[in-house]
């Protein structure tokens, strides 16, 4: 759904909240609507409604709470990644899977890698 612009909004929600029956206007405002929360609060005390800077300051906090624990995956998810990607190497060997019990390496030669690379891309 196409979301209006501000004007038309604003004329259309002073009918709306009239009609309102639930809790959270905020909320009802911002899916209705389809802007964010913060941009609710706005509008809709441009149209006359009362909403306090204290649930608009817990908005924000909770907001950036959001998005310092999306971060926070998506860094972790990164580091993960990374680590599955670093893998030890030699002269001998393009991957080391493990060493036998004497300390010598065992895994997949460069020129078996090649081979590999060669066989995903045909």
């Amino acid at each position: 759904m196409k979301t209006l612009h501000r004007n038309k909004r604003l004329k259309s929600a002073t009918e709306w909240v009239k009609s309102y029956s639930g809790k959270r206007i905020v909320h009802g405002y911002a899916k209705r609507y389809g802007v964010d929360k913060l941009c609710a609060v706005k509008e809709l005390r441009l149209i006359g409604i009362e909403i306090s800077e204290e649930y608009e300051n817990q908005l924000r906090q909770s907001i950036e709470a959001l998005k310092k624990q999306r971060q926070f995956r998506k860094d972790k998810k990164e580091q993960e990644l990374d680590s599955l990607l670093r893998f030890n190497s030699d002269e001998n060997f393009a991957f080391i899977a493990g060493y036998t019990s004497g300390g010598f390496p065992y895994g997949i030669t460069h020129e078996e890698m090649e081979e590999i690379d060669k066989n995903e891309l045909a």
